[in-house]
């Protein structure tokens, strides 16, 4: 469907109507927290509808994919910072669940990509949050509200996001030493990872300033694309304040069947687990070290945060203010006073924007 304000039009009459409203994309982040409800998928629309490359903006349907925007941005050398697992990924949905990509170090957090959102509201009217420039600060910041809210608050129809340079080089490194001294060595490493195999370093820019940073850290060039991120059937993401994560490593190598691997300077470790036993026992190490595990697949009867979230009262008060009836994606967040719905597999009707995946 392209990106037309009929085409927004028609989500927003389809979320209002609807009795419960299930947002999806490409279904790559589906099992992201909490449980998927039954009832009407709503999908949004894809396509570039402009791109600025001297503004470095660019405005996309939210049902458009990472591989889509890359290829159009690409084409001028630029890139959009999003880094998802899963390429296939839709903007709607990678911005709902608000899972930053790795190099999060260096460019910071996903919701600083985003500079407009335009989203249908749970009695089905268009809102339109946040502005087209860079320099935008006036009014809500509805744009970062919507990011990270599972389709709680909306359902996602456009996007402007911000975009940059890309890079002249990328190059992944193995580190000697620790991954502190590492950092203390490079002016500003895309990323840092730590795990069992030791510490490996993203470098990015221009091919001598990388070369000098690599050098005064003594970094040895590898031939691949870096360290391989975790898979397993059982899937999780563990937040904790960043210097704990020296005690998380500790904990999650004492347990058998689970592989780990670390973001160092950031908080997160990416979990994977043979059994769901074994990524229920990550949370454990994760809940003992002062943070909480995210499910991100697998693990059917495993709760998908573990924790009652930071600010649970104002996200109620939120979620009243937009959604008073609980329609949209209930429970996918654990908001207090809004319902949970039982797991289950999505049926009903579907309106709009690409097929799962």
């Amino acid at each position: 469907m392209g990106v037309t304000p009929d085409a927004e039009q028609a989500v927003a009459a389809a979320v209002g109507a609807a009795s419960t409203v299930v947002p999806v994309g490409a279904g790559t982040q589906r099992e992201v927290g909490g449980p998927v409800p039954t009832g009407t998928e709503v999908g949004a629309p894809s396509g570039i509808v402009a791109y600025d490359p001297a503004e470095l903006t660019v405005t996309a349907g939210a049902g458009t994919s990472v591989d889509e925007l890359d290829a159009a941005l690409g084409a001028h050398a630029q890139e959009c910072v999003l880094d998802p697992r899963d390429r296939r990924a839709t903007l709607g949905g990678l911005l709902a669940v608000g899972l930053s990509g790795p190099r999060r170090l260096r460019y910071g957090p996903l919701r600083d990509r985003v500079l407009e959102v335009r989203f249908a509201t749970a009695d089905g009217r268009l809102v339109r949050g946040g502005g087209p420039t860079v320099k935008n600060v006036t009014g809500f910041d509805l744009p970062r509200l919507l990011v990270g809210s599972f389709g709680t608050l909306g359902v996602l129809t456009r996007v402007i996001l911000r975009c940059q340079p890309r890079p002249a080089l990328s190059r992944w490194y193995r580190a000697p030493g620790e991954p502190d001294a590492v950092r203390a060595a490079c002016l500003a490493p895309s990323t840092i990872t730590w795990g069992p195999d030791g510490t490996r370093v993203l470098l990015e820019g221009h091919p001598d300033d990388v070369d000098a940073q690599a050098a005064a850290a003594e970094l040895v060039a590898l031939p691949d694309d870096g360290p391989a991120w975790p898979d397993a059937p059982h899937r999780g993401r563990v937040s904790v304040p960043p210097g704990q994560v020296r005690q998380v490593g500790a904990g999650l190598a004492a347990l058998d069947g689970v592989v780990w691997l670390a973001e160092w300077g950031v908080g997160t470790v990416h979990v994977g687990a043979a059994t769901e036993d074994g990524l229920a026992a990550a949370r454990g190490v994760a809940t003992a070290a002062g943070g909480w595990l995210l499910r991100e697949s697998g693990a059917p009867t495993l709760d998908g945060f573990g924790v009652a979230l930071p600010a649970s009262e104002v996200m109620a008060r939120v979620k009243a203010a937009f959604d008073p009836t609980g329609k949209l994606a209930p429970g996918r967040l654990p908001i207090p006073g809004a319902g949970v719905a039982a797991p289950g597999v999505v049926s009903g009707g579907r309106i709009g924007g690409p097929a799962r995946a």
